[in-house]
């Protein structure tokens, strides 16, 4: 388990971090996003002693990390993958990490196997394409079988079977109890990974709940609904408080109106339905709806059109790829 309590990190006028609390449980997976520049890297960084807060502490099981005497056995990390020994082997570098913690060369050809890097094991990790040495910094989190792992931008670089592989493995880690703390901007990714969301803006708490908590309490349910009498049922909705919004002759859009309820107004009416189907929000749409106003940049006008789905969905990008 890790604890964050009341952390907080200026850098000159910039307040980064603003009494920042949150608990991260074993046995899932919790995602932690934000907007750029809300705090997320630099949480990570104080998370693992490499800035020191300015108030605040934060525990691993009930010890702070510079306390772990063999702290790759305990918590694994991902903040920088690059940052290796461009001279050496994929294997001498996790040799060398694993020679500090007491392990056994046969681990890390384990983590190699897991890693898919068994084919580059010996070649200098400065060769290496961002999405191998991806997988290289993975490796080195997992080399001690910690209980915990933070990872930031673990999917970065990885092509569509990377990214389902560390998709799956953080799942399973969850799954053996362990304590799996992932940060990402990819809102398609944290939506089919992560269990539960830790959400900061401007370096403060805006949301620790569930994935289907959050999504619910920060974005419209919707009912789309087929009838051969749209404009009449359209009109009944209305009377009753529905918002409807006419996407064909024979369709509608229905938001504030449960599908039960628009079953109802149509049966009664003896209108025909053809279709009645309740389409919930997206992790994208409930993150810009929570966090438009905590932008660190662009603009209000930006926010507003982001507030009302006037932007279209980014894709995240991903850098050069070999698996």
């Amino acid at each position: 388990m890790i604890n964050a309590r009341n952390l907080s990190k200026r850098y000159g006028g910039k307040l980064a971090v603003n009494n920042l609390s949150f608990t991260v449980v074993p046995g899932r997976v919790t995602g932690f996003v934000g907007p750029n520049g809300a705090g997320k890297s630099t949480t990570m960084r104080l998370l693992l002693g490499l800035d020191r807060p300015d108030s605040g502490e934060v525990m691993f099981d009930g010890r702070p990390y510079r306390d772990l005497a063999l702290p790759l056995r305990s918590v694994g990390a991902l903040l920088e993958a690059q940052a290796v020994h461009k001279g050496r082997s994929a294997r001498n570098h996790l040799l060398c990490l694993a020679q500090t913690q007491g392990l056994p060369a046969r681990r890390v050809d384990e983590v190699i196997s897991v890693a898919g890097l068994r084919a580059v094991a010996r070649k200098r990790a400065g060769g290496f394409s961002l999405g191998m040495g991806q997988r290289l910094g993975i490796a080195a989190a997992l080399l001690g079988n910690p209980r915990m792992l933070l990872l930031d931008e673990p999917v970065n670089g990885l092509d569509p079977e990377g990214v389902l592989w560390i998709r799956n493995l953080m799942k399973q880690l969850a799954a053996e109890g362990r304590t799996v703390f992932v940060s990402s901007h990819l809102m398609n990714e944290m939506a089919v990974t992560a269990d539960h969301l830790i959400v900061i803006g401007r370096g403060r708490l805006l949301a620790d709940c569930s994935m289907q908590e959050f999504i619910d309490s920060h974005s419209a349910s919707q009912v789309l609904v087929k009838t051969a009498d749209a404009v009449r049922l359209s009109d009944l909705v209305e009377v009753e408080g529905g918002q409807v919004l006419r996407e064909s002759s024979d369709t509608l859009v229905v938001n504030r109106m449960a599908a039960p309820r628009i079953a109802e107004l149509a049966a009664r009416a003896g209108l025909v339905v053809y279709e009645l189907t309740p389409q919930r929000g997206s992790l994208e749409e409930a993150f810009l709806e929570l966090t438009a106003a905590s932008l660190e940049y662009g603009d209000h006008d930006t926010a507003a059109a982001t507030d009302s789905g006037a932007l279209s969905s980014q894709a995240g990008a991903s850098g050069r790829n070999a698996s």
